[in-house]
């Protein structure tokens, strides 16, 4: 395994004009093209069109504030529950709108209509702040080869045997070897072993229940009693900050 830069940014697009879809997209395509970064850009019509299916796989949020149905800061809340990484900046028709933004720890906004330049700049902060965050990924090599894989997309490792099994949030790898050998390699980047059969992202846990570390993905995963007192620690340090 080895660690090299990861380049794909994930970009979810909520925004219940038509015409500023297409402003959003024409901007994005632009920003693609000057900033020679490949972006990965899902639309949506609406807060509810987004939340219906929402998966913690974006890395960035472009979120309208007012919309039908819910509105883009009732997204951001429900957002939060699932995934506090993910960058939000919010769009909005008036700047008093965007006061609300820091309760969901929004990166910033755009206020309409904004130009390109503006729109260039709050993205490159964004950019920016992932860079820092997670700019690496992890080479693994399953049945069919290389793959590379941002460190951000592990959920968890799930020893089987001598196989393991690495789950993503959309996808799931098979390799041979052992957690001991991949526990090293992975703790610098925020992960955790809490019992002989998981190595766990402590970004994707959502919460902890009696024994069991809840995932972004849904799943309960048991942590061990003798190491659940260094997993809280781990965790509490990692959402304050002070772990990557």
């Amino acid at each position: 395994m080895s660690t090299i830069p990861s380049s794909m940014i994930r970009i979810g697009v909520v925004e219940d004009d038509a015409r500023h879809r297409r402003v959003l997209s024409d901007y994005l395509g632009r920003f693609a093209r000057e900033h020679a970064v490949k972006l990965e850009v899902s639309t949506f019509d609406d807060g509810d069109d987004l939340l219906a299916d929402f998966r913690p796989i974006y890395d960035v949020l472009l979120l309208d504030i007012r919309m039908e149905g819910t509105d883009g800061l009732a997204t951001a809340r429900a957002v939060r529950k699932v995934d506090p990484e993910v960058v939000i900046i919010f769009i909005t028709a008036a700047h008093q709108y965007a006061i609300n933004g820091y309760e969901v720890s929004a990166l910033g906004y755009l206020v309409k209509p904004f130009p390109y330049a503006s729109f260039d700049h709050e993205l490159s902060r964004a950019r920016n702040l992932l860079g820092r965050r997670d700019g690496t990924g992890i080479v693994l090599k399953d049945g069919s080869g290389l793959r590379r894989v941002p460190v951000r997309d592990i959920v968890y490792l799930e020893s089987s045997g001598h196989r393991l099994d690495v789950h993503l949030v959309d996808d799931e790898l098979t390799l041979s070897g052992s957690l001991k050998q991949m526990e090293p390699q992975l703790a610098p980047h925020g992960f955790f072993r809490s019992n002989s059969c998981y190595i766990v992202n402590l970004r994707h846990v959502v919460a902890v229940r009696d024994q069991d570390s809840v995932m972004s993905t849904g799943q309960a995963l048991r942590i061990s009693r003798p190491r659940k007192k260094e997993f809280m620690r781990a965790l509490t340090e990692h959402v304050s900050g002070t772990l990557p």
